[in-house]
């Protein structure tokens, strides 16, 4: 597969989407895509004619507002019907603004407040690691979500329960709703901070899916794996690329017209 033509293709499906339902979060649901290609597409064990399967991977996108990019792949994957996607945020979808797994198919945990994502992945390693399933438990996380000490916390639980079942990606691309990570409370050396608390450690170009499928697959035993991911706020989207301004405002006509044919 053309994992450069997938990601146009599903990156139309999320501006069409967020157009339509006239709000949303362009910004990282853009970033985080082809991290969500290598998971989906090359990594994971799941079933979307079974999404419930009990010995499936677990996937919690912790930036649950990002949820656009995981609908995209969803359509994509089979879960349910692309005209789905044009429901997205009306008041009988399925497609929330947030992910909820009582409406939508595919979706492990529901996710929404930044930080949670972290430690209810945590948890679903352990339970995976008692039911001795051979589950594995994929957490992405923001980073601007990483300013939340919930996240610390379940940092701190995974390494002292050594959950070498369980991968956060840190979708780093340095900006979030108020401007610069950096600006806002910066982060420092976070592959440093995770190392410290007991994480095996990965560094990755967030849009190369060769890599981030290369740093997923790496076989560490006793302790859990970190994989940084540097990404583009909006990548795909010239007049969005590292814009703070679209990190969750939905395109208007004119600019639904603009990104289309830069994506097409």
């Amino acid at each position: 597969m053309d994992y450069k033509e997938k990601a146009k293709e599903l990156r139309r499906d999320i501006i069409k989407m967020l157009y339509l339902a006239k709000s949303g979060h362009p910004g990282g649901s853009l970033s985080e895509l082809e991290i969500l290609i290598a998971l989906y597409y090359e990594v994971m064990k799941i079933d979307p004619k079974n999404p419930e399967k009990e010995d499936r991977d677990l996937f919690v996108l912790s930036k649950g507002h990002a949820c656009p990019g995981l609908y995209a792949v969803f359509a994509d994957k089979g879960y349910f019907p692309k005209d789905d996607l044009w429901t997205l945020r009306k008041a009988d979808s399925k497609l929330q603004g947030h992910p909820d797994s009582h409406k939508t198919k595919g979706i492990d945990v529901n996710t929404g407040s930044l930080g949670q994502g972290a430690s209810v992945s945590v948890g679903l390693a352990l339970a995976a690691k008692r039911k001795n399933l051979g589950q594995k438990v994929y957490c992405l996380l923001g980073d601007g979500e990483c300013q939340e000490g919930l996240v610390w916390e379940a940092a701190m639980s995974a390494s002292h329960y050594k959950l070498d079942n369980l991968t956060f990606i840190l979708d780093n691309n340095g900006l979030q709703i108020d401007g610069t990570n950096d600006e806002v409370m910066s982060l420092g050396n976070i592959k440093s901070k995770f190392e410290s608390f007991g994480f095996k450690t990965f560094e990755v170009d967030g849009h190369n899916v060769d890599e981030i499928v290369k740093a997923l697959k790496e076989n560490v035993s006793g302790q859990p794996k970190f994989i940084l991911a540097h990404t583009v706020k909006g990548k795909g989207v010239s007049f969005m690329e590292n814009n703070v301004g679209w990190h969750g405002k939905a395109p208007n006509e004119e600019e639904y017209n603009l990104a289309i044919k830069e994506l097409s």
